[in-house]
């Protein structure tokens, strides 16, 4: 625990002015608790019977305490929730920076929803209670040693029987936490995991729908919803088993303390005003330690939460980049001997590849499903790590670009249109200047002036999730539109016209013309009659290049290529 809070509070510090005052004010708060028993003993011993004590100080003592606990309580909870949610918003900031420069392994080991969840809800989850349970500690802590204080000034003896107690709550309460650490990392894994059923379920409702799979997928979720429920009551034990026996060791320690105080009182040594008042104290010492005990679970569920997210930006990686910088390359792409394998393959998804690419050429590849296609194209934006060659853009090998500059040579349109939950202007210009008389002459080069005349907005229509207030067409030009703002001098085309209807496809091809104009092309094709005017046809197999040349070439040469052609075959789509 004390490991974990050092790694934690980095992101909480710095605002001395707040924690000052929420220190300054926990102290006040404290330091009132023991003014309500000090004022019992003079009340008994002078006021009940004798008339010795003014009437009018109690209210008025009564009042000015419970308004200064009230005040200080107020400004120091206050004062942590600053801090509390200053720390959350900075660590919050760091992680989804890491997200956007993390390593590109990452996004295939976790899940979705695990990172989201992490981001969003574990580190807020876990700032607010960590803090809750900064405030409870520091309030009860300074609340027992206040108490103990008095205790001490009243009757010293009586409170060294009540000092015995407290390394054995100290005992029971780190041995619970142990057990509570490991519930709760069992239960954030078991979180993670119930989440990705969820949004694998989300994703794929169709397909849910199709096979009549909910039986499969409830039971599914059932399992790892039960096993959250037994870690869940697990955790409830260990928690709750604190309280009873620290109320248990209280008792003890209260019994022995009535019966030394009753001895003392009857040989004259203590007045029952002090013995009130002693005893008033010890039964108000119980609650601060009791919330000092239960503060175990919420400190240790919160350091779990903010743990995972110093996990991810502590062993993530950013991804290697060099410094090679340049506004716009000329678009000459060479792979020498380029391998590419992947973690648990049986073979490499590209082996030893050499291929020349002209600047402003029109590569297209084909090749049947695990053929290459994919992989290769995503080499290029380095999307996937290269295992050994290397690939050179204007003679300059990938690894030795700066990542922005080399990403700004790309626009890519593939069969897999994402868009943002923005308007059509942001969703074209995505990161760039935005330039709005740009933007209309690029949406209109992608054939969208009909879909602009229909909005009352323009472009400055919202297009929904994933723009889903669009057909599959108009998606696939509003692609072309970005790609064509971004003006890269290298453009990769994967299956761009694929599962559209004819007029979708002939709008399409139009704007997909006007884009490739002047540009390094690579286009992955299932249909081989989208590619035959491409200037040169590499043919994929296994990762290796066998066939490369024009389309009259490759049919005159009678190989694989030929035969798909002449059979009508279209492959389908890679995964690699």
């Amino acid at each position: 625990m004390i490991k974990g809070l050092r790694r934690v509070l980095p992101y909480f510090t710095g605002q001395r002015a707040a924690w000052a005052l929420a220190f300054l004010a926990t102290l006040m708060a404290a330091a009132t608790e023991p003014m309500i028993p000090a004022l019992m003993q003079p009340l008994l011993d002078k006021g009940f019977g004798q008339g010795s004590f003014p009437l009018w100080l109690v209210p008025l003592a009564l009042l000015g305490l419970f308004a200064v606990r009230g005040l200080s309580t107020f400004l120091g909870q206050m004062a942590l929730a600053k801090i509390a949610t200053e720390g959350m918003v900075r660590l919050r900031r760091n992680l989804f920076a890491r997200l956007l420069d993390a390593d590109m392994a990452l996004f295939s080991k976790e899940s979705a929803s695990a990172l989201s969840n992490t981001v969003v809800y574990e580190v807020q989850t876990g700032a607010t209670m960590l803090i809750q349970a900064v405030v409870g500690v520091s309030r009860a802590g300074l609340t027992v040693l206040a108490l103990l204080g008095y205790l001490l000034y009243v009757n010293w003896r009586l409170t060294l029987i009540i000092a015995v107690v407290f390394p054995v709550v100290a005992w029971v309460v780190k041995t619970l936490s142990k057990r509570l650490m490991r519930i709760a990392q069992a239960t954030q894994k078991a979180t993670d995991e119930l989440a990705y059923v969820v949004e694998e379920n989300v994703l794929a409702h169709r397909v849910v729908r199709l096979h009549a799979a909910q039986p499969a997928q409830a039971s599914r979720f059932e399992g790892f919803s039960q096993g959250i429920r037994r870690l869940t009551m697990k955790s409830a034990a260990a928690s709750a088993a604190v309280t009873p026996l620290t109320q248990m060791l209280a008792a003890a320690a209260l019994a022995l303390v009535i019966t030394t105080a009753l001895v003392q009182t009857g040989s004259g040594t203590a007045t029952v005003g002090g013995f009130v008042a002693f005893i008033t104290a010890m039964l108000m010492l119980i609650a601060p330690i009791q919330r000092l005990s239960d503060m175990a679970h919420p400190i240790i569920r919160g350091l779990t939460a903010l743990e995972r997210g110093l996990d991810l930006i502590e062993q993530t990686q950013p991804e290697a980049q060099g410094g090679h910088q340049q506004p716009r390359a000329k678009g000459h792409l060479r792979f020498e001997q380029a391998s590419v394998q992947y973690p648990n393959a049986e073979q490499p998804a590209l082996h030893a590849l050499n291929l020349d690419i002209a600047p402003g050429e029109t590569l297209a590849l084909v090749g049947a499903s695990g053929s290459g296609k994919t992989t290769l194209v995503n080499l290029l934006p380095r999307f996937v790590p290269l295992g050994s060659g290397q690939v050179l853009l204007d003679g300059v090998p990938l690894a030795d670009w700066s990542l922005p500059s080399l990403r700004a040579q790309f626009a890519m349109v593939s069969q897999d249109v994402v868009m943002f939950n923005d308007t059509l202007a942001a969703n074209v210009t995505l990161g760039l200047p935005v330039d709005r008389e740009r933007v209309l002459a690029c949406l209109n080069a992608a054939n969208l002036q009909d879909l602009l005349a229909g909005l009352p907005l323009g472009m400055d229509a919202p297009v929904g999730h994933n723009a889903s207030q669009l057909s599959g067409g108009q998606r696939q030009r509003l692609a072309i539109a970005r790609a064509l703002y971004k003006d890269a001098p290298v453009l990769i085309l994967d299956e761009a016209t694929s599962a559209l209807d004819n007029e979708s496809e002939r709008l399409v091809q139009e704007a997909l013309q006007r884009l490739m104009a002047g540009r390094t092309t690579l286009i992955i094709a299932h249909r081989l009659s989208t590619i035959e005017h491409a200037d040169r046809i590499a043919v994929l197999q296994r990762g290796e290049l066998t066939e490369l040349g024009s389309h009259a070439e490759l049919m005159a040469q009678r190989g694989l290529y030929a035969r798909l052609h002449q059979a009508g075959f279209e492959p389908l789509p890679s995964p690699t």
